[in-house]
């Protein structure tokens, strides 16, 4: 994964990101005293959510439009290791999007107490038909949530 230089977006790999707060829990925790990495995966998922709600969006409309988006592809880096009562902020971003079909969104998720990264990822994701399983177009609600916000746009072009 490519990354911007640090600092560049106050400590974010990317401006205008979504942002997701989670405590850690004791029952995040596995045998070596810190989270299990299943658990970053469960985070992305719920920032992910709250990201499409915070956007008025509800399940609902997923039942309504016969839709839902499918990861096919996820791609981590473990950078750090987080206990509990730690307090995370899951930045969330929508980085590639056809409109159609594919979609991806980038993750970063930085400790609130010392803003130190401790997870990022890339998911790639399908729209697919609820009813039936299979990939479908995306629905104008669908297509409008998952936009690459301009100003990510051009961070990423800078990037590269």
């Amino acid at each position: 994964m490519k990354r911007n230089k640090v600092g560049q977006f106050d400590g974010w790999d990317l401006p205008d990101a979504y942002i997701h707060r989670v405590t850690v829990k004791d029952s995040d925790m596995d045998e070596f005293g810190h989270a299990n990495n299943a658990r970053y995966l469960e985070w992305a998922d719920d920032a992910a959510w709250t990201h499409w709600w915070s956007r008025g969006f509800t399940r609902e409309q997923c039942q309504q439009d016969d839709r839902g988006i499918a990861i096919i592809r996820t791609e981590a880096d473990y950078l750090g290791h987080v206990r509990a009562g730690d307090e995370l902020d899951c930045a969330v971003w929508i980085t590639q999007s056809d409109g159609r079909f594919r979609a991806e969104r980038q993750y970063q998720f930085r400790k609130v107490s010392d803003a130190s990264t401790v997870f990022r990822a890339i998911t790639k994701v399908v729209c697919f038909q609820l009813s039936t399983g299979r990939p479908a177009r995306m629905t104008p609600v669908f297509a409008q949530h998952y936009q690459v916000l301009p100003s990510v746009a051009q961070a990423l072009v800078t990037e590269n």
